[in-house]
């Protein structure tokens, strides 16, 4: 069964369901990522147009269909050590300064609090734990709590689980860290206890309150906001501050930036990175 491309009046249709579930705004260009990335939703409810389809997500009670259309519409483009100087940072800037800081208010064990927001399946997560594993050795004497957000069910499941295809390691992760950091699991690697002990995961939409969530020392928060409008963008990064400690840093991606933006935020620069602290008031 063939389904007509989405007419004007659909893809504005769309796009505010889309808007409405996850944040993500898509504008009139954009018709052809719900074409293809919802084809096998429409073939398998039999809908005979795009609007008897999203008739059929509004009006689905048990909210399954409205879980699938997040999984699908939300990119979860990501790899190990994407961009490698945020990884600079932490290793060489902001894990040291932080340890120092705790040292000399005397907190043991050592507490590390770090939130990776849109996390999608794991690899930035994971990644931060290798890079506080090499640079802290005995991790005994640290309580490091590492948070995942991400608003696909399947995105926390797979990062959760744990397990990368070689594909996915070869994306970033060089050999020698797969070897000390990753167990074969049939044909795909699991993620070693000692790393996968630092994470957790849970789903959550990052435009709405970030409750129960301790204050955070780092927050990653990379090219997320490109998919957000304005307001939604001023919302995020408010809802981010409230999550951080006073002197956290936040992370954002290379091209993005908060300067003029965010007012309560200040840029930050180490090397070729630039990173950001909430202003003391």
């Amino acid at each position: 069964m063939s389904v007509a491309p989405l007419s004007r009046d659909e893809m504005t249709a769309w796009s505010r369901l889309i808007h409405e579930i996850c944040g993500i705004f898509l504008d009139d260009t954009k018709g052809y990522l719900i074409e293809t990335r919802l084809a096998g939703l429409i073939r398998e409810t039999a809908a005979a147009s795009w609007s008897e389809l999203l008739f059929k997500i509004r009006h689905d009670v048990q909210g399954t269909l409205r879980t699938r259309v997040i999984n699908a519409i939300t990119t979860n483009e990501t790899s190990f050590f994407r961009d490698t100087a945020p990884f600079d940072l932490l290793r060489h800037k902001l894990i040291p300064d932080l340890i120092d800081r705790r040292n000399r208010a005397g907190i043991k064990p050592l507490p590390i609090r770090i939130l990776s927001a849109a996390c999608s399946t794991g690899q930035e997560i994971y990644s931060t734990a290798i890079v506080l594993k090499e640079l802290l050795g005995d991790l005994r004497g640290y309580d490091i709590r590492i948070i995942g957000l991400d608003i696909s069910d399947a995105a926390v499941a797979q990062a959760s689980y744990a397990h990368f295809s070689r594909m996915e390691l070869d994306r970033g992760m060089p050999a020698d860290k797969i070897a000390r950091y990753f167990e074969p699991a049939g044909e795909r690697w699991k993620v070693r206890d000692e790393i996968r002990a630092m994470a957790s995961f849970r789903r959550a939409n990052l435009l709405q309150p970030l409750t129960g969530i301790a204050p955070q020392d780092i927050v990653f928060c990379r090219n997320v906001a490109i998919y957000f409008t304005e307001p939604d963008k001023l919302r995020l990064f408010q809802s981010l501050g409230q999550a951080m400690a006073p002197d956290a840093a936040l992370i954002i991606g290379s091209t993005e930036s908060l300067t003029g933006f965010c007012p309560q935020f200040e840029p930050q620069r180490y090397l070729r990175t630039v990173f950001y602290r909430k202003k003391v008031a």
